[in-house]
């Protein structure tokens, strides 16, 4: 099995070097990943500028662009074999409900999915521990059962891993939809030292608006690993059906 890593977290990032020590055992293991952190990039590719690849050892590049330019590079271009399955992560942080639009490391297993790819994004709620052995060790399981396991046409699977001292203190796996959360918008703005003024995006989680039993949130907050699975069609159908019985709109 071939498998391709990726991250926004950057090539160097903790999570991703224990991923691939840990997938190491079960596949041959490439890493395409940005040279330098593009957090909350969410699917942005480059386009107004050339990218540049650098070999940093066997099987292992970084990009000077964000992880969907890292995936479309590493499958069209850089890897000689096209790989059988992407994992994205482990990401430095929770991404639930919301975080799911600006994350990178979803964005990733999103393209590797728009690429025909099965693909897999792993987050680390990061807590006390920073434990991202444990993350990786149910990344590998994971990846093991979805060998028998195909995933649906245009889905992938956004993991959540609760930061506990051990694999043992993880209290077990369940199937979730994705949350609702609310964000501060602070915007802090400051002064350069030309006197110019200058602006810092820094928003905080205020509260979990939807704390539903089944969501993301409420799993990892019980000690539990969340698997959402998230399609590619954003449609919203039961709205499209509403509309659609209330008549087409004239011009």
């Amino acid at each position: 099995m071939v498998i391709l890593l990726s991250n926004d977290d950057g090539v160097y990032a903790q999570g991703l070097t224990t991923l691939r020590e840990v997938l190491e055992d079960v596949a041959e293991v490439y890493v395409v990943a940005p040279d330098r952190e593009k957090s909350a990039v969410s699917h942005a590719v480059t386009l107004h500028r050339p990218l540049r690849v650098e070999k940093i050892k066997d099987r292992v590049y970084a990009v000077d662009g964000t992880p969907t330019d890292c995936v479309i590079l590493a499958v069209n271009r850089l890897l000689e074999k096209r790989p059988h399955l992407l994992v994205s992560g482990i990401n430095q942080g929770g991404n639930m409900g919301d975080d799911v639009t600006y994350s990178g490391t979803v964005s990733a297993a999103m393209e590797g999915t728009i690429l025909g790819i099965p693909s897999i994004a792993v987050s680390l709620v990061v807590g006390e521990y920073r434990n991202y052995e444990n993350a990786a060790l149910f990344a590998k399981r994971l990846v093991e059962w979805m060998e028998n396991s195909p995933l649906p046409p245009e889905t992938f699977l956004n993991v959540n891993v609760p930061d506990k001292e051990s694999y043992q203190h993880i209290k077990g796996v369940m199937w979730t939809r994705q949350g609702k959360r609310v964000y501060s918008d602070s915007i802090y703005e400051l002064v350069d030292p030309r006197g110019k003024k200058y602006y810092w995006i820094g928003g905080v989680p205020l509260e979990d608006v939807d704390n539903g039993e089944d969501t993301d949130i409420a799993a990892v907050g019980k000690g539990y690993i969340s698997i959402t699975p998230i399609h590619l069609d954003l449609t919203d159908y039961r709205a499209l059906d509403n509309l659609r019985r209330k008549g087409n709109l004239s011009l």
